[in-house]
């Protein structure tokens, strides 16, 4: 998404005043996003900075890689003699308090940049709209871009988890071409190929727990863990939806801290408060794996986030078990999706949508 005109001309008006010499601010705030594609600082943002001299040219480019590392404005400073009179670019608003590292704000002041042009504001209400002014009190010029759609898309469930104060809910299908996600006899290993399924676990790995139903316990008995090779960024957090019936045994979860949710794998009405639990316990971002039960559970809730769905080439000639539980009477009863991405992995295929719930 390309910055507004007008916008994007007053940006770029401020630069060529400022002796940047035409220096696309788009382009650079594009170079300091790029710069986080490959991080997964969760539960902290994800950031980029770029510092720029006078005349346009990049001396630094750094990125933001997880809790207790030094923030990305740090980074980019690291090295750099002299900065006076330079520029920072950076995606999100720098923190103006103490955590695990100082204040951002007092690295930019000391260094002596005299130009911080910030991509969105923190939603983060400790630092919502404090770095901004604690800058431009000490006398930095502070530009805010217009590409916050741009950069909210990129870490969402940082923005959503601020806003809501609950997780940021993914919801992971993976169905036949057909739509089933098991065959009538109640197999399903494997519906995708290898390709797909590390793909699934990529997934895992973005987020702070993995929630399934009971069934899916009593069915697979899952391991609910990140498995790729290289691999050794933290577990996500087991969390089993069950309802009155006893759990059956967990043996491939005991030792991993699983959190049972006393609920009904059936009702949408009881997603807000298993949200709220997880909230309690500090999970900001929760990926459902299923089953059919509690997939149109959180879908009738209105609490999803985003929708994953991988499809596997094959067909189960539609006897199987439908991906998502019980009957929508009329087309109009149908949920509308926005579809954001389609892409091949190996033979199969996946597909990201959001849906009209908390987006």
């Amino acid at each position: 998404m390309k910055v507004r005109m007008e916008e994007r001309g007053r940006l770029m008006r401020r630069a060529v005043d400022n002796q940047l010499d035409g220096t696309d601010v788009d382009q650079l705030m594009r170079r300091a996003l790029q710069a986080t594609a490959t991080t997964l600082p969760h539960p902290n943002p994800r950031v980029g900075a770029v510092i720029v001299n006078p005349q346009g040219a990049v001396l630094s480019v750094a990125a933001h890689e997880g809790p207790g590392t030094p923030h990305a404005e740090r980074l980019a400073l690291e090295g750099l003699d002299d900065v006076s009179g330079h520029t920072m670019i950076v995606t999100l608003e720098p923190c103006d308090h103490h955590g695990r590292t100082p204040p951002c704000t007092d690295a930019i002041i000391d260094a002596g940049i005299s130009r911080v042009i910030v991509g969105t504001r923190d939603p983060d209400a400790q630092v919502r709209g404090a770095g901004i002014k604690r800058l431009r009190d000490a006398g930095i010029d502070v530009i805010e871009s217009d590409l916050s759609p741009v950069i909210e898309a990129n870490d969402p469930v940082y923005f959503a988890n601020r806003r809501a104060g609950t997780p940021f809910v993914t919801l992971k299908l993976a169905m036949t071409l057909d739509g089933q996600i098991a065959a009538a006899d109640a197999t399903s290993q494997w519906i995708t190929q290898l390709p797909a399924r590390r793909d699934a676990h990529r997934l895992r790995a973005a987020h702070d727990a993995v929630l399934v139903g009971a069934g899916t316990l009593r069915n697979d008995d899952p391991q609910l863990t990140v498995r790729l090779d290289g691999y050794d960024g933290p577990q996500p957090r087991p969390v089993i939806l069950k309802g009155s019936s006893e759990l059956p045994a967990m043996a491939r979860l005991s030792g991993r801290n699983p959190l049972v949710i006393q609920g009904t794998e059936a009702s949408g009405a009881a997603i807000e408060g298993v949200l709220d639990r997880l909230g309690d316990e500090g999970i900001r971002s929760v990926l459902v794996e299923g089953g059919a039960r509690i997939a149109r559970s959180f879908l009738d809730s209105g609490e999803v986030d985003e929708l994953v769905v991988y499809i596997g080439a094959k067909l189960a000639a539609g006897t199987g078990l439908p991906a998502v539980g019980g009957v929508f009477a009329t087309i109009a009863e149908a949920i509308p999706l926005e579809i954001t991405d389609v892409r091949s992995i190996g033979s199969d295929v996946r597909i990201i949508a959001h849906l009209g719930g908390r987006n």
